[in-house]
């Protein structure tokens, strides 16, 4: 009589047991931080106001949510993964090689200064005032070739065809940096060292707060330089600057101290004009992230007392200064290290 096989259980070696605990329990780690991760870049995405009315509800949440959502966030919008942009489709190319995409921006109220004048620096131009002694305005524009190769940054000199422009020495142990309104950068790579040496005149200088000139500012000028011309071509901004509330000027001198700072950036795609605002009070932390000072154009200008891109027909100018965008602008998937290593240079 054929003997009947016996069937022996399987004994699981506490090893095995570990292994599987232990996938089991990275899969729900992973789970709960994707989860995480993806309420963070949610609540990120939300007008501001609503964040900072989350914020002072509920401070350590609100926290929590900004910690995780603002780096991921940056990254999935700019892989075209979240955000909105705003995005219009209009019949006329754009004006390839002119500073200016639509006109320079016009002074519609008493928020603005009344005694801005026009410095024409070729490649960008400056909307001065004598009253403040800093430009109100600037334009410039960013072809998409970097052809020119960055030399030493000169040394910044007093403008001689403006009698009331600041002298370098004026900043000196002030607390303030010499900002930029044109990036050097974005000047000597694209221009050359002629207008390199414009951009660091004092007319092109505001006084701006270290943490904001080496910080999100800095970031979000080389994203326009570097990234967005990579994938969109020639880029046009306009920088600027709000006076001080309080009537704070640099100690010793009568320089006014801006109180915020703002660029309005335009591309166009094709036919598809793309438009975005961000605006820094002068305190904003050096690690800030731009996407969290996005505005509306419509209520930059009604902050500034100037109206932007003038000469867009209404029908075109309209939605797009009145749409507010939930993220800075895609680029492309290879430079996405990039944009990551920016703030940490």
């Amino acid at each position: 009589m054929a003997r009947k096989k016996s069937k022996k259980k399987t004994r699981r070696s506490p090893r095995s047991r570990s292994r599987k605990a232990s996938l089991v329990l990275a899969l729900v780690i992973s789970a709960v931080a994707a989860v995480y991760a993806a309420v963070g870049v949610w609540f990120v995405h939300h007008p501001r106001e609503w964040v900072i009315s989350q914020q002072e509800k509920h401070p350590l949440l609100s926290a929590a949510l900004l910690w995780v959502g603002n780096p991921v966030g940056d990254i999935t919008d700019a892989l075209n993964m979240t955000g909105r942009d705003v995005v219009y489709e209009y019949d006329e190319m754009a004006p390839h090689g002119s500073v200016l995409f639509a006109g320079s921006p016009v002074r519609t109220s008493s928020k603005a200064p009344s005694d801005i004048r026009i410095l024409d620096r070729g490649e960008f131009i400056i909307g001065w005032s004598d009253s403040l002694r800093h430009p109100v305005w600037c334009a410039y524009h960013v072809v998409k070739d970097a052809s020119h190769i960055e030399r030493e940054r000169p040394n910044f000199t007093k403008d001689k065809q403006v009698p009331l422009c600041p002298n370098p020495k004026d900043y000196y142990k002030s607390g303030y940096d010499r900002g930029h309104m044109a990036p050097n950068h974005a000047i000597a790579s694209r221009y050359g060292e002629a207008q390199q040496k414009l951009s660091f005149l004092m007319t092109n200088v505001a006084p701006q707060t270290p943490q904001l000139n080496r910080g999100v500012w800095r970031v979000l000028e080389h994203r326009i330089a570097d990234l967005w011309t990579a994938r969109y071509g020639e880029i046009w901004v306009v920088v600027g600057c709000t006076p001080s509330k309080d009537g704070e000027k640099i100690p010793g001198t009568d320089i006014d101290v801006p109180s915020a700072f703002y660029q309005v950036i335009i591309a166009q795609e094709g036919l598809d004009i793309r438009m975005l605002a961000t605006y820094f009070p002068a305190e904003t932390k050096w690690n800030a992230w731009a996407a969290r000072h996005i505005i509306s154009v419509d209520e930059l200008e009604e902050i500034t007392g100037l109206d932007f891109n003038p000469d867009l027909p209404d029908f075109i100018e309209r939605p797009l200064e009145a749409e507010l965008p939930t993220r800075l602008w895609p680029i492309r998937a290879s430079d996405i290290f990039r944009q990551i290593l920016l703030r940490f240079k």
